[in-house]
């Protein structure tokens, strides 16, 4: 059997690697092709040869019972596995997977999982990482350079993987007990080598981790293997294909793949046979005038000469990839590391986004979204890539539908980032970027329906069902009427009544008016039943009206805070929902006992007599005469302070266009004697701290009525003039004491 079972220790995603492996094949031309992987999932490996699968690709493996224990298999098309299941296919091999099956990781137990970590924890270092011992005793810094130099980026041929197996032989000569699991691993390998040796006549060849190349040359009997299978965990489990994304194959990405720089390894594998390093460069050229910046064709010939004199005085075989990065930045960057850094991303990882073919068995979200994606023609990418929707053609309602459905599925493929209010009900922004365990979580989604709206819907119902509070429910039901989830809809509606009708909480109330406002406005953009909405929201206007009086009663300053917020809000929305005079008579009425009643939060009964100013409700005078009652002497300076912030913040810019308001606030303050306005003036820098430098100065130009118009000159106060620059420098000076503090 040994001489017909032939071992290749291979790199996982490997450009050289999976070189010297066709190489290889072709001069063995094996009978049978078996391939380090999850023996469970073997039936899908010929579909890696399918004109229509497009790398990079993962094989996703989850529990039926539970999807979201799920794990990935990725290939790239410079992955040897990848190289031999195509070979294989091509030349009528057989094709299997001889690891321990995915069921066995998957029906792992947290107590299996903590004992794996314990075990990888006392092992012999040399087993964590064999290739930085080697590259060690070769005299390298790194595992990482030696294994280039030696493998994936050197031009010569040899024996490199009977090279590899000796190397890995003697690193594991004086290896200490694997963990359980490692063991396993190899057991199952040896026991699915042994059979494919006994039902084939031919050479077999074995792809697998270098390191387990030795341990699976060993003569072993069946029966200690078998015993060391004993008692695995299992599960029932489901496999597919689902795409997976250049980002993810990089090693930062968490699901140690291994791969540095997936850019710098497809080039490799790309180039097989040509120039790699001058390709690289005129690549990184292209990348740099793309994105506006100058660079000749003597630089790029100067950037060559200088990776090759570097790959020679470091003893390379050829120019890699630091000596070509250092190149480009020399010769084609100026010298400057941020030019670099501006296209790295796009050299060296990409955004790469893979495809399946039709046949694919799918999870049927999965095989929902393929359709959807087809139909809305909605490519996934990995990179970020925004997307301005108009909701009046059919293809932008499509596409932000499905965006929502996808959302209210935790499935965030596309973010809204303004929903477009400056510019009318039409139009949302998004900023894309597909993740590939998007497809786990579609799939932990498919008790809640078959189909990605099934699923939305059911998803949002058992929400709302939940919810107790108004305003996140408010919000379920936005969510889903944006969704176009009629049932849903209705459902939350109900809810909304019935919760409603129980709710007397005024901080609840108010806080479900914003998303039912929202509700109401997206209905000129979105098919879908918003009467009944239309007849609560009012109800619940004057329900708030009625509960805010109390709720504004005696409140510390985190309650105040959260309040005013709520308020604010509830305003907006009452303005934009355009409900019926009456009712926002009601609310104003509201507004106005909040100045008349003592016991009422200061911060709460100054941001109510903004609001009616800006509603015309309240004159500049009334504001002034309240200012005077509310920041007397004989007022608490916490109150008074916060009837000032509630009034001022964040409305600092009407004093410098609002005439009359302004006119009124400094005859108030001229009216304050010196002690009173000294005591005052932490009030004034916590409301005028907000403006910025040039802001306080049209407000104080403002003030004095000075002009810009040059043929009017200045029109000062008698005086003034001579004044002014003093004057101004002190305010100043006290102001930006107060924002400082």
């Amino acid at each position: 059997m040994a001489d017909q079972v032939s071992l290749f220790g291979i790199r996982h995603h490997g450009p050289g690697s999976a070189r010297r492996l066709v190489e290889a094949l072709d001069a063995l031309k094996p009978v049978a092709v078996l391939i380090e992987g999850p023996a469970d999932a073997s039936e899908l490996l010929p579909m890696l040869a399918d004109p229509d699968m497009v790398t990079p690709v993962a094989l996703l493996t989850y529990a039926e019972d539970n999807p979201a224990n799920a794990s990935f298999f990725p290939f790239a098309d410079y992955s040897p596995e990848y190289q031999a299941a195509r070979w294989a296919v091509r030349h009528g091999a057989t094709l299997r997977f001889i690891d321990l099956p995915a069921s066995d990781r998957l029906g792992a137990t947290d107590g299996d999982i903590a004992e794996e970590i314990a075990a990888r924890a006392e092992a012999d270092p040399v087993s964590h990482d064999p290739i930085g011992a080697l590259a060690t005793a070769a005299g390298y810094d790194d595992g990482e350079s030696w294994w280039s130099d030696v493998i994936e980026e050197n031009p010569a041929t040899g024996p490199i993987f009977a090279a590899v197996a000796d190397a890995m032989t003697a690193l594991r000569a004086d290896e200490k007990s694997l963990s359980a699991r490692e063991a396993a691993r190899e057991a199952h390998m040896r026991i699915e080598i042994a059979k494919a040796a006994k039902d084939h006549d031919g050479a077999i060849a074995v792809v697998c981790g270098a390191w387990h190349v030795p341990a699976l040359a060993e003569r072993r009997s069946l029966a200690a293997d078998r015993e060391l299978l004993k008692g695995r965990p299992k599960t029932k489990i489901k496999a597919t294909w689902a795409p997976w994304t250049a980002p993810r194959l990089a090693r930062a990405s968490g699901y140690g793949a291994g791969v540095v720089a997936p850019g710098w390894c497809a080039h490799v594998w790309d180039t097989r046979e040509r120039d790699r390093a001058a390709e690289w460069l005129a690549k990184a050229t292209r990348v740099l005038r793309d994105r506006g910046h100058f660079v000749s064709t003597a630089s790029v010939i100067e950037a060559q000469r200088l990776g090759t004199a570097l790959a020679a005085l470091r003893g390379r075989p050829a120019p890699g990839f630091a000596e070509l990065r250092e190149a480009a930045i020399a010769c084609l960057c100026n010298g400057e590391r941020a030019m670099w850094d501006d296209i790295s991303a796009e050299l060296l990882i990409g955004a790469g986004v893979g495809a399946i073919p039709a046949t694919t068995p799918l999870a049927p979200l999965l095989e929902d979204l393929q359709r959807q994606q087809k139909a809305t023609r909605l490519k996934p990418e990995a990179l970020d890539r925004p997307l301005t929707l108009d909701l009046r053609s059919e293809s932008g309602l499509m596409r932000s539908t499905l965006l929502h459905r996808l959302n209210a599925l935790d499935v965030p493929w596309g973010r809204l980032t303004d929903a477009g209010r400056s510019r009318g009900t039409f139009r949302e922004n998004w900023q894309l970027r597909w993740e590939p365990e998007f497809a786990v979580r579609l799939v932990e989604n498919l008790l809640y329906g078959s189909t990605i709206a099934e699923a939305a819907g059911g998803r949002l119902i058992e929400s709302m069902g939940k919810e107790a509070e108004l305003a996140p429910l408010a919000t379920l039901v936005r969510n889903a009427m944006i969704a176009d989830l009629s049932r849903a809809t209705a459902f939350g509606i109900a809810a909304l009544e019935t919760k409603a009708a129980l709710t007397s909480d005024g901080q609840s109330l108010l806080g479900a008016l914003p998303p039912m406002a929202d509700i109401l406005r997206y209905g000129e953009a979105r098919a879908g039943t918003v009467e009944h909405l239309a007849a609560l929201m009012p109800r619940i206007v004057v329900q708030a009206a009625l509960a805010l009086p109390y709720a504004a009663r005696n409140l510390d300053g985190p309650a105040a805070a959260r309040l005013r917020g709520a308020l604010l809000a509830a305003d907006a929305a009452i303005q934009l929902a355009q409900i019926e005079p009456e009712i926002v008579a009601s609310w104003r009425d509201a507004l106005s006992a909040l100045l008349n009643d003592d016991q009422a939060t200061r911060l709460i009964a100054g941001t109510a007599a903004r609001l009616l100013y800006e509603a015309e409700l309240l004159t500049a005078h009334h504001a002034a005469d309240l200012l005077t009652r509310m920041l007397s002497p004989g007022t608490p300076v916490a109150e008074a302070a916060g009837f000032f912030e509630g009034f001022f913040e964040g409305a600092g810019q009407r004093l410098i266009h609002d005439a009359t308001l302004r006119g009124a606030v400094d005859g108030w303050l001229m009216t304050l004697d010196e002690d009173a306005f000294t005591a005052s003036l932490p009030l004034f820098r916590r409301v005028f701290s907000a403006l910025d430098r040039t802001e306080r100065r049209r407000l104080m130009d403002a003030l004095f009525a000075r002009s810009t118009d040059a043929a009017k000159g200045y029109r000062l106060l008698a005086g003034a003039g001579e004044i002014w620059p003093a004057h101004q420098a002190r305010v100043l000076e006290l102001l930006t004491s107060g924002a400082a503090r």
